[in-house]
């Protein structure tokens, strides 16, 4: 299995596993999270902030990677879906990864059904 692959596995592994960790261990340090209405969170201390805050607010969401493609050489997308009670949560998704020397610099959620060219 590609190396960015097994990365976007295991980054949305340890958000399932809400393991602040292990997605410390992932995330570059300049990290960035894009959520679907565009707004970043840079920086992975800000990052890890972020989802400490997102897994309090939102116990149960989980991803579910149904396909993963690796657009380009470090730069992968994975469509699927979300589960969460909250109904803006819950749904398909795409999740735009950018990998750069083993860790992801970027995670970017998208509520689109259609896939988009992997960009940032």
């Amino acid at each position: 299995m590609d190396t960015d692959v097994v990365l976007v596995h295991a980054f949305s592994d340890a958000i399932n596993a809400r393991d602040l960790a292990r997605l410390e261990a992932l995330m570059r340090p300049e990290h960035r999270f894009v959520d679907t209405a565009g707004t970043t969170v840079s920086g992975r201390p800000e990052c890890l902030a972020a989802w400490a805050a997102f897994f309090t607010s939102f116990p149960d969401y989980r991803n579910v990677l149904e396909r993963i493609d690796v657009v380009v050489p470090g730069r992968v997308t994975a469509t699927g879906y979300s589960r969460c009670t909250v109904e803006p949560l819950d749904g398909p998704a795409i999740w735009r990864v950018v990998v750069v020397d083993g860790s992801i610099l970027e995670w970017r959620v998208d509520d689109s059904a259609t896939p988009q060219q992997n960009g940032s």
